[in-house]
């Protein structure tokens, strides 16, 4: 268990315009969300798991497998436009006049469901080792940035970037480039509550994490990818 206290969150909205109903899409076996769920349960260091949904049947899935749904979430913080921090924010104020106590905040993105317990695990024993501000899930790119390429208005192909940035010939020797890819975000109580952020500039550290558990759900192809993934893992209660 951790030393510190960590509460996990996990948003998961009613609406979804790639995927209508994402969060519950039965994928693997169980519905969406679930996987997020039993991996921040099995990973057994945080002292709250908690989902923000405006969705009553995501709330009773949520329960279900065993989360907490302190609310539901008002409309205005469950649009298309609205920003994750907004979410984030409203559970901690929540948190705050619950005077539920937390050192740290986990958001766990149901979108993210190849995510295990060993990393929920690792992100926490990381910050607890660094006493690192704030940390982020990474994983190293597939197409490097300096081989990529902009079209322009006749078809012809441009150095991303520009003519004269140096690009090595062969891959070994690009340097190392990553990307968040939005499994695990970890920020520090009082980070949070005065920046407003969860990946406040120059503070952030890198937890990185495999390509193969990096797939973030989006569409549809997302969806049936993941599925397979899950399936050939051997499905529900079988990682």
């Amino acid at each position: 268990m951790s030393e510190r206290r960590v509460v996990a969150l996990i948003p998961a909205r009613g609406g979804s315009k790639g995927v209508p109903r994402k969060n519950v899409a039965i994928v693997g076996g169980r519905p969406l969300i679930e996987w997020t769920i039993a991996a921040a349960i099995e990973a057994a260091c945080c002292s709250r798991l908690l989902v923000s949904t405006d969705d009553e049947e995501i709330a009773a899935v949520a329960n279900s497998a065993g989360a907490e749904v302190p609310y539901l979430r008002p409309d205005e913080l469950a649009r298309d436009e609205t920003p994750t921090i907004d979410v984030v924010l409203h559970m901690a104020n929540w948190l705050e006049q619950s005077g539920i106590a937390f050192d740290y905040l986990l958001l766990l993105q149901p979108t993210s469901p190849l995510r295990r317990a060993d990393d929920i695990r690792g992100i926490v024993e990381l910050a607890e080792r660094t006493n690192a501000a704030a940390l982020a899930s990474v994983c190293a790119v597939e197409h490097h940035p300096l081989w990529m390429r902009t079209i322009d208005g006749q078809g012809l192909l441009h150095r991303y970037h520009g003519p004269d940035a140096p690009i090595p010939v062969r891959r070994q020797d690009l340097p190392p480039v990553y990307a968040l890819n939005g499994a695990l975000y970890l920020v520090r109580r009082e980070v949070l509550l005065v920046e407003r952020t969860l990946c406040p500039e120059e503070e952030t550290r890198a937890y990185v994490m495999p390509r193969e558990r990096s797939i973030d759900v989006d569409d549809a192809y997302d969806l049936t990818l993941v599925d397979r993934l899950l399936a050939a893992q051997g499905g529900v209660g079988e990682r």
